[in-house]
């Protein structure tokens, strides 16, 4: 598969994932947490699905260097800059047992960096997981107490990754 076509496949996977997310938690409130800006297309994607008046779903944005389109950036109050290892504990802080939504799109051509990075975020973003949270990753994560879900149709094992925390 050439580059390309993988990253089509991944682009469509998260798009499906994010729909079928944004749809189940649809009857819920509470913090939406975007690991990884990038460029900011998952992040425009999920403030135009949860648009909502009264914010139910206020989104916040983890990132160590933003880079993304200058339309897709979130204001200063919405975002956490710097590395996931210091971030990630502060909105534990914040937001105890309050995220309905976390999207991580955090993978590099790096495998042992993902590695470690993963395994990271799965021992640092429980303490933030409402009960019943949905969190999708690019990456494998082992979250004590989440049970993995089956991914909506069509997209392939293996290319996102879906988890509920224990309620």
């Amino acid at each position: 598969m050439s580059r390309l076509d993988s990253f089509c496949r991944r682009l469509q996977a998260q798009r499906a994932c994010l729909d079928f997310a944004c749809a189940a938690i649809a009857g819920r409130a509470g913090p939406v947490f975007e690991l990884g800006l990038g460029n900011g297309r998952t992040y425009d994607h999920l403030r135009d699905r949860l648009a909502d008046p009264g914010e139910r779903w206020p989104i916040y944005v983890f990132e160590r260097k933003v880079v993304a389109h200058p339309g897709c950036i979130p204001s200063e109050e919405r975002l956490y800059l710097g590395d996931f290892r210091r971030t990630l504990p502060k909105a534990a802080a914040d937001f105890p047992r309050r995220a309905v939504l976390v999207h991580a799109d955090m993978g590099s051509g790096d495998a042992a960096a993902n590695a470690e990075l993963a395994a990271f975020v799965s021992q640092a973003l429980p303490p933030s997981l409402a009960p019943g949270a949905l969190v999708l990753s690019d990456q494998r994560l082992d979250l004590p107490g989440a049970e993995a879900l089956a991914l909506p149709h069509g997209v392939p094992e293996g290319r996102y990754h879906l988890y509920r925390a224990s309620t």
